[in-house]
């Protein structure tokens, strides 16, 4: 295969993921809305899972396989695209203050899962026990989701809530959405798995260089396209909201999928420990703990971010000669 073909499907594979992962979270929205799933339900749960299929598609996909350097790559490197990169870009356009209570347990189940993480990075391996563990945070995010929206449903006027219509032209214009979008995330993420792992073998770089890079940024972008429109509407609380929510899914529920998909303990090669994973926990720390600290997030800590995630990129690069 030619490299430029694979250049061609590797793009091709991206505006797949983006562009079906934006019909299916609306398509997957209204549907929720139109059988009365109160809104914020629907935000906690629904959208949030939809906006982290493309990750999820990508690492089960490579995890089957035996692409498991690209699995994981693609998970933990999405976490710090999302941090380093995303949150970065949020921040520094629009920093601001926040309850810490909005933000304490996601930011604890975030943190411990990246630490729990690295520890497994120590030891070469996720095993099955810890993909049970993580798979309970995941559980947890969840039920906090959930019970948060109840809480916030519970605090407000108690006006109900309009449900969106639902004829049979809307009808089957959202299930046309839902049936593309599917499609074209699943078809996306099947070519950036198999062109991302074409581009490694033609430059001589290892997948998981690509994984961490190229197919993470990738998959990365609905939640770069979040950020941007929360940024034009001044909505600085759903950008973060959602990097974190997609982080937590990222550490907790696709890596274990992954472990399960491969039929075997998901190896965590020497890279991912002495490098990916620490940088992914820094970068955690460095957006989360001064904000919860100081109840705000500061442009300061932007610019730290997409400090540490330029250094990131570049030394990933230059390790492999690039």
């Amino acid at each position: 295969m030619e490299l430029t073909l694979v250049l061609a499907l590797l793009l091709l594979g991206i505006v797949l993921i983006v562009k079906g992962g934006s019909l299916f979270v609306d398509a997957a929205s209204w549907m929720a809305e139109a059988s009365g799933i109160p809104k914020l339900i629907v935000g906690a749960t629904i959208v949030s899972l939809a906006t982290t299929l493309p990750e999820l598609l990508v690492s089960v996909m490579a995890a089957a396989k035996g692409k498991t350097d690209m699995a994981v790559g693609n998970a933990v490197g999405s976490v710090t695209a999302n941090i380093g990169l995303i949150l970065a870009v949020s921040v520094l356009c629009m920093p601001a203050v926040i309850r810490r209570r909005d933000y304490l347990l996601k930011s604890l189940l975030m943190l411990g899962a990246a630490a729990l993480l690295l520890v497994c990075g120590g030891a070469g391996r996720l095993e099955l026990r810890i993909s049970m563990v993580l798979l309970a945070v995941f559980a947890a995010f969840m039920i906090e989701n959930v019970s948060s929206a109840r809480q916030a449903m519970a605090e407000r006027s108690g006006a109900p809530e309009e449900r969106p219509s639902a004829g049979g032209r809307t009808l089957a214009v959202n299930l046309l959405k839902f049936a593309a979008g599917t499609v074209g995330i699943v078809w996306g993420a099947d070519l950036l798995v198999d062109s991302g792992s074409e581009l490694a073998r033609f430059i001589g770089i290892s997948e998981r260089v690509i994984g961490v890079t190229i197919v993470a940024v990738g998959t990365s972008l609905p939640e770069l396209i979040t950020t941007i429109t929360a940024i034009v509407k001044k909505q600085s609380s759903l950008s973060v909201g959602n990097i974190l929510g997609a982080n937590i899914i990222d550490l907790t529920l696709i890596l274990p999928l992954s472990a399960l998909v491969s039929g075997q303990t998901l190896p965590i090669t020497a890279g991912f420990a002495r490098f990916d994973l620490p940088v992914c926990l820094l970068v955690g720390i460095v957006a989360l703990v001064p904000a919860l600290a100081g109840g705000r997030f500061r442009r300061w800590q932007g610019a730290a971010l997409l400090g540490l995630y330029g250094v990131y990129m570049a030394l990933t690069c230059t390790a492999m000669g690039l």
